[in-house]
């Protein structure tokens, strides 16, 4: 047999087992580490990572290593994700399965679904839809993502959504509120802001989400921002404004923009009156001039 129909066959064989088509359906819906689906299976953690790996050596599901934790995820891009999708599309929706365990799962992580955004936030969210609404997000990373509140509003548009911080407790709130908003395209990472651990050009859009004002070194966080843009990308700078700072900010942004080659546009005060964030786009000069 072709190498394609034998992975196939290994495919269907690994779903065939009920327990291990239940992990599947769950990391469907979101990446989750190994204490989670023993609990929420109540098997045996030895007979639960025996399962995964069986899992991962045939493409249904793949393991990544979080701080102190290891998750496990389905493939939501590239060949194994079609065929997952393909075939768990099979079987019924409403399976009673599946739903008692994602219920068991929201019960185990015991996060409430929190407001997209505060009264206060709400200008700086409506002006991040208006800013992405009428272009594709593509591949997207917020840096700095916090407890995902900018993860939750973009990801729905984005072909996949990384969440990087390099705060354990804030990426655990927000995976949690990823799933809780049925986002599975997106993944939470530990992450330095000056050394990524992803490869040059692999984003569309990258958020510099409040991170600059703060860093101690913020031209080597833009430099690391702008080498994972894709040619024709977007980054998107994002600062709190405290104490009437944002002449000197909007400054700041225009003389890092010019040394990194990126043409800036006109940071925008948000809200207008009363300012409490500024937001800028940035794309690499070269294809700007060239366009032009």
């Amino acid at each position: 047999m072709k190498p394609d129909t034998e992975q196939l066959l290994l495919k269907l064989k690994a779903l065939a087992d009920p327990v291990r088509l239940r992990l599947v359906a769950l990391c469907l819906r979101g990446e989750c580490s190994v204490s989670e689906l023993t609990d929420v299976l109540a098997q045996s953690q030895p007979r639960v990572s025996q399962h995964l790996k069986t899992l991962c050596d045939t493409g249904l599901l793949q393991r990544f290593r979080d701080g102190h934790f290891v998750y496990y995820r389905a493939p939501v891009r590239g060949k194994d994700g079609s065929i997952l999708r393909r075939l768990l599309a099979l079987f019924p929706e409403d399976e009673p399965d599946f739903a008692r365990d994602f219920e068991r799962l929201r019960a185990l992580r015991g996060a409430d679904e929190v407001p997209d955004s505060s009264d206060e936030d709400r200008p700086l969210h409506h002006a991040l839809v208006e800013l992405t609404v009428s272009t594709p997000l593509g591949d997207l990373i917020d840096i700095g993502c916090g407890q995902g509140r900018l993860l939750k509003l973009l990801a729905s548009r984005a072909q996949r959504a990384v969440g990087v911080d390099i705060d354990a407790d804030a990426r655990r709130f927000a995976r949690a509120q990823v799933l809780l908003a049925g986002l599975p395209n997106c993944t939470l990472r530990k992450g330095d802001m000056y050394s990524l651990s992803f490869a040059d050009d692999e984003f569309d859009t990258v958020i510099l989400d409040d991170v600059l004002s703060t860093a101690e070194e913020p031209f080597d966080a833009l430099l690391e921002a702008r080498r994972l843009m894709r040619p024709g990308g977007r980054l998107l700078l994002l600062s709190s404004i405290q104490e009437n700072n944002s002449k000197e900010l909007q400054a700041h942004f225009a003389a890092w923009c010019r040394a990194a080659n990126l043409r800036l546009t006109n940071p925008k005060p948000i809200p207008v009156d009363n300012p409490r964030w500024l937001l800028a786009v940035a794309t690499l000069a070269e294809e700007t001039s060239a366009v032009a």
